[in-house]
C-alpha cells in the first residue's frame, strides 16, 4: 500500500478562498520557522437562530449561552488531536467563543492546512499572505467553520476624517467650526436625567491608543466627571498611542471622548486587537463574551468593503453578531466614509461597508449638521463631493432582513441590481466640517466621519438602556416599526453618489438622525 494512501482525506474549507494579492510586492516564501498563531472557529453545540427570523428569539445569560450554543468538548478534543498530529500547540480554548487557537511554525501550518504562505510588502508594511483555499481533514469538515490568522495583511481601516485647512494641514481648534459631543447630544434631544449608569460600552480598536491624562483633561474642560476607561488586550495588542493626531490615535480618542461625554455614567472598555483577519473577528468575540465586564453595547468604527472579505470571514463575524443579540448586546458600526463606492479614490462600483452590512448590526451613517442658538437649522446627507461622504447602499452578500421588508430598500445600484440588506439603519452628525471637537496627542481638532456616529449612538443606547431599566439588545425591529419621524429626524436632502435621500428610509441616512426623547417614548 503506498504511504500517502494512509493520509486522511482532505477537503476545502468552505468559504475560505482568497484571491491573488495584486497591490503589494512579493518578497518570497514566508520563512519556514516564522511563528504563526491561528484561530479555529468550531460549530455550535446546538443551532442559534437569527433574531431576524426567529419570532421566539430570546436573550440568554452567559452560562446558559455557553452550555447551549458554545463549542462541544468532543469537537475540541478532535481539533486537539489534529493539532498534535501536525506539531501544533493548543494555546487557547474558549467554549463560549467556539475558539481553539493553534500555534506553530509557517512550515507546520502549511502542512496542516494545505496552504502556501508568502511574504509581501506594501507601503512600508510587511505581512504574510495566502491565496486559494484552506484544506482540512474530511473528519473536521463538519466541525471547523473557519480558520483565521494564516494571512495577516491589514484587514480594516478607521472611518474618521480630521477637518483640514486650505493648506491641507490639521486645523487648530480656534479656527474651525464644530460641536462638542455635549452640544450634539442636546441638539438631538438625548434623554435627560440618565447618563448611561450601569452600562458598559465596548469599543473595538485596531491600532493607535489614548493617554489617560489627556482624556481627564478633555472631560474636565467640559465639566464632566471622566468615565471609567480600561484597555483590554486581544491577541497581544495593546494601547499604543503614536503621538501623531492624524493617525489611528484620532480614531481611538474620538470613540472614547464621544461615547464618554454622551454617557459619562457608563464604563468604557477599549479592546485593542491586531489589524488582521483573526484580530478583527477575535476582538468582537472577546467583547461579546466578556462575562467580567459584560458590555451592553459594542461600538465599531473600523471596516472595509464587504467584497474584500472571504465568505468564511463574513459568516463568522455575523455569527458573533448573532451571539451578541442572544446576550442582549447592541452593536453599532460605522457605515463608511467614501460614499456609495466605499473606496478611496471612488470607484464606479457601489459597495457597502462591513461589518455595517451585517443585518445584526446597527449601521450608522453620517449627516452634515448646522445649528444656531441651540437648535438645528440644517441637516443633510454628508457629502463634500471630494471623495468623502457617508457610506450606504445595498448589500450583495446579506439578504434583505425581515425588519426592512417594508422600508422600501431599492436594488443595488450595480448592473443586475441585487436585492439585499439596506445600509445604514440610522445616522447622525458625521461631516468633519461640522464634526466633534476632541483633544488628541496635544492637538485640539475637529473630527468627523461615520466613526463618530457609531459611538454617538452607542452612548444614546446606553442612556436608553438605563431609562428603560433593561437592555435594548437587538433593537432593529422596534426601530423600523417606529419608522422615520417617530424618534428620528428624517433627512431628505442630499446623496452619497449612487443613492439619494428621500422621505422615509434611504440608503444614505437610513431612518434618520436621532430624536432621543422621541426614541425613549417610541421604545
Amino acid at each position: 500500500m503506498p504511504a500517502d494512501s494512509r493520509k486522511p482525506r482532505r477537503v476545502p474549507l468552505k468559504g475560505s478562498e482568497k484571491s491573488a494579492f495584486t497591490t503589494g510586492k512579493r518578497v518570497g516564501p514566508a520563512p519556514k520557522a516564522e511563528a504563526v498563531t491561528v484561530t479555529l472557529r468550531l460549530r455550535r453545540r446546538s443551532p442559534l437562530a437569527s433574531p431576524c427570523e426567529a419570532a421566539d428569539f430570546r436573550t440568554l445569560d452567559y452560562d446558559e449561552f455557553r452550555a447551549l450554543h458554545g463549542a462541544d468538548p468532543g469537537d475540541i478534543a478532535k481539533v486537539e488531536a489534529f493539532a498534535h498530529a501536525h506539531g501544533l500547540v493548543v494555546s487557547r480554548v474558549s467554549l463560549a467563543q467556539r475558539a481553539v487557537d493553534l500555534a506553530g511554525t509557517v512550515e507546520a501550518m502549511e502542512q496542516a492546512f494545505g496552504v502556501k504562505l508568502e511574504r509581501y510588502t506594501e507601503r512600508g508594511r510587511s505581512f504574510r499572505i495566502r491565496t486559494g483555499e484552506i484544506k482540512i481533514p474530511a473528519d473536521l469538515a463538519g466541525i471547523v467553520e473557519g480558520v483565521f490568522g494564516l494571512d495577516n495583511r491589514p484587514r480594516v481601516e478607521p472611518h474618521f476624517r480630521i477637518a483640514k485647512s486650505a493648506t491641507g494641514k490639521v486645523k487648530a481648534h480656534a479656527t474651525v467650526k464644530g460641536f462638542t459631543p455635549l452640544e450634539v447630544a442636546a441638539l438631538y434631544a438625548f434623554p435627560k436625567g440618565v447618563d448611561g449608569k450601569g452600562q458598559t460600552i465596548a469599543i473595538l480598536e485596531f491600532g493607535g491608543g489614548y493617554r489617560a491624562a489627556e482624556l481627564s483633561k478633555y472631560f474636565a474642560k467640559l465639566g464632566i466627571k471622566p468615565p471609567k476607561v480600561i484597555a483590554v488586550s486581544v491577541g497581544a495588542a495593546h494601547n499604543a498611542p503614536t503621538g501623531n493626531p492624524d493617525s489611528a490615535d484620532a480614531e481611538v480618542v474620538l470613540d472614547i471622548e464621544v461615547a464618554g461625554v454622551v454617557a459619562p455614567g457608563a464604563e468604557i472598555a477599549v479592546y485593542f486587537a491586531p489589524n488582521t483577519d483573526d484580530g478583527f473577528v477575535n476582538a468582537l468575540y472577546a467583547a461579546v463574551h466578556d462575562n467580567l465586564r459584560r458590555p451592553s453595547i459594542v461600538s465599531i468604527s473600523w471596516g472595509a468593503p464587504e467584497k474584500q472579505s472571504t465568505l468564511q470571514s463574513l459568516k463568522d463575524y455575523d455569527a458573533a453578531c448573532v451571539d451578541a443579540a442572544a446576550l442582549g448586546i447592541t452593536i453599532c458600526a460605522a457605515a463608511g466614509d467614501h460614499g456609495s463606492s466605499d473606496t478611496d479614490p471612488p470607484a464606479r462600483r457601489a459597495n457597502v461597508d462591513f461589518p455595517a452590512s451585517s443585518p445584526h448590526v446597527l449601521a450608522c451613517g453620517g449627516t452634515h449638521l448646522e445649528a444656531k442658538n441651540g437648535a438645528i437649522t440644517l441637516e443633510t446627507v454628508w457629502n463634500t463631493h471630494d471623495g468623502w461622504a457617508t457610506g450606504g447602499g445595498v448589500s450583495e452578500m446579506f439578504k434583505l432582513p425581515e425588519y426592512q421588508k417594508q422600508a422600501g430598500v431599492p436594488k443595488a445600484a450595480n448592473p443586475g441590481g441585487k436585492t439585499g440588506r439596506g445600509v445604514p439603519d440610522v445616522a447622525g452628525n458625521g461631516d468633519s466640517e461640522t464634526g466633534y471637537r476632541i483633544l488628541v496627542d496635544g492637538a485640539a481638532v475637529v473630527v468627523g466621519g461615520t466613526s463618530a456616529v457609531a459611538p454617538l449612538w452607542a452612548g444614546l443606547i446606553a442612556r436608553l438602556n438605563q431609562a428603560k431599566g433593561t437592555r435594548l439588545g437587538f433593537v432593529h425591529a422596534r426601530l423600523y416599526a417606529a419608522g422615520a419621524g417617530k424618534g428620528f429626524r428624517d433627512i431628505v436632502q442630499g446623496d452619497n453618489g449612487a443613492y439619494k435621500a428621500r422621505t422615509g428610509w434611504d440608503p444614505c441616512t437610513g431612518l434618520g438622525s436621532p430624536d432621543g426623547e422621541g426614541l425613549r417614548k417610541a421604545l
